[in-house]
């Protein structure tokens, strides 16, 4: 199938926010949260010593995909909330890829649906997250 011109954007962009969010998702399966040898370090907390909101994610995130919920909120209790997010990110990715290459007509606004669902659940997801991170700010 042949994707049309006005579809190609918005298959890429899909293809490669898919990529990314199977990266996370490879890395959560890589590090066993057994061994605890992450290679990404906690910058926040290299730096002042104290725990940042996100502290544990990796950690957490290797725990849920091995089926171990109540460790990984241990972890970091908005753990499972940002791994949702992940995962409905890429069904619908993969998703919105294929209806971006079937040629559907009305492709602009399910693009710009798809910006405004993904903005509102970024927004309810990380908002934990943002809030933390304006009040060590200020």
């Amino acid at each position: 199938m042949r994707l049309s011109p006005s579809g190609k954007p918005y298959f890429i962009i899909n293809l490669i926010l898919a990529g990314v969010i199977m990266i996370i998702m490879g890395y959560s399966f890589f590090f066993s949260p057994d061994e605890n040898r992450y290679p990404v370090p906690c910058i926040h907390e290299k730096i002042t010593g104290e725990p940042c909101p996100s502290c544990g994610l990796s950690h957490a995130f290797s725990l849920i995909v091995r089926g171990r919920i109540d460790e990984a909120l241990e972890w970091n209790s908005q753990a499972l909330r940002v791994f949702l997010f992940f995962a409905l990110q890429l069904v619908m990715r993969i998703g919105l890829g294929m209806v971006a290459m079937s040629g559907y007509e009305k492709l602009r606004k399910i693009a710009i649906a798809d910006a405004v669902v993904s903005s509102v659940m970024a927004l309810a997801t990380f908002y934990p997250f943002l809030w933390s991170s304006w009040l060590i700010l200020f």
